[in-house]
């Protein structure tokens, strides 16, 4: 397992942080740690990076350490925080440039494919760059060492939606390259978009771990009957069957010609079927807009 955390904890005095998070991340894996503001994903992140001492419990990426053997453990990772801070005092090439020479890697052909992909002219001053176009360059440093493992905090943020499905694009990319991708977010649609994993953070815990594929299987069906039917029997991977009147509603999961058959049988005078989705998980725990 490339990333590990065991009982991760940290308070701030009475503060509860994060409290026992367990998290593993495998190569070629995406997660999203998905969860409002205060719902401990940055502290995770800090945590993960030696950014800062746990109160109690265990984080290693590759067998390392995260805060006893930090450095050797960010080794293996490419980081973005959630609040930048460049040198603005260089141009954008200048500082990939310098900070690919602490990590003594030489930038590849990618670096153009990055540059024309995010559209923007890193020949120009940080100084003289909007916030969007100074955390394009700082993806762009991300994603271009193609370390084991890459950590981002609110990647998305300031992005126009084109560049948005761009990265998230490129996040996709590096899982099929075999990279580990972990980044925090408040927005359902793109951890939907391109996670293979979601876990979903309250207060500091760690309250539901969704399997994104098991959930892309599942269906919310609703059925309007023409007239009343008895003695329904559904098919096996039919679940949470419930009746109002001449609508049936309940959840399939499995082949949709199994469901059609069974519905075939039935005077279905209207038929609406549509993806489980994310929303449904995460309003277990918190009320969208939070």
């Amino acid at each position: 397992m490339l990333l590990r955390t065991q009982q991760l904890t940290k308070y701030y005095g009475a503060i509860t942080a994060l409290e026992r998070l367990d998290l593993e991340v495998a190569p070629g894996e995406i997660v999203g740690i998905l969860g409002p503001n205060g719902s401990g994903k940055s502290t995770a992140i800090r945590l993960l990076l030696g950014f800062l001492r746990p109160t109690s419990g265990h984080a290693a990426i590759n067998g390392h350490d995260c805060w006893a053997d930090s450095v050797n453990a960010r080794r293996f990772v490419s980081y973005l925080p959630g609040e930048l801070r460049l040198y603005e005092n260089m141009t954008g090439v200048q500082l990939i440039e310098f900070l690919s020479r602490l990590r003594a890697y030489t930038p590849s052909s990618r670096l153009h494919d990055l540059q024309r992909l995010f559209d923007i002219d890193i020949r120009r001053p940080l100084a003289q760059m909007s916030s969007g176009m100074k955390r394009k360059v700082a993806l762009m440093q991300v994603l271009l060492p193609e370390t084991p493992l890459v950590i981002l905090d609110e990647p998305t943020n300031t992005l126009d939606p084109n560049m948005r499905d761009h990265l998230l694009t490129q996040l996709g990319q590096a899982g099929k390259r075999g990279q580990a991708v972990l980044f925090s977010s408040h927005v359902l649609s793109e951890v939907e978009q391109v996670c293979d994993r979601v876990a979903i953070l309250q207060q500091g815990r760690l309250v539901h771990s969704q399997n994104m594929r098991e959930l892309r299987e599942v269906r919310r069906v609703r059925v309007v009957l023409t007239e009343g039917v008895t003695g329904l029997t559904p098919p096996m991977n039919v679940a949470a069957l419930t009746t109002q009147g001449l609508e049936l509603h309940f959840q399939h999961t499995g082949p949709l010609p199994d469901l059609l058959r069974w519905l075939a049988e039935l005077p279905v005078a209207d038929l609406k079927i549509e993806p489980m989705g994310l929303v449904e998980i995460y309003q277990r725990f918190h009320q969208l807009g939070d």
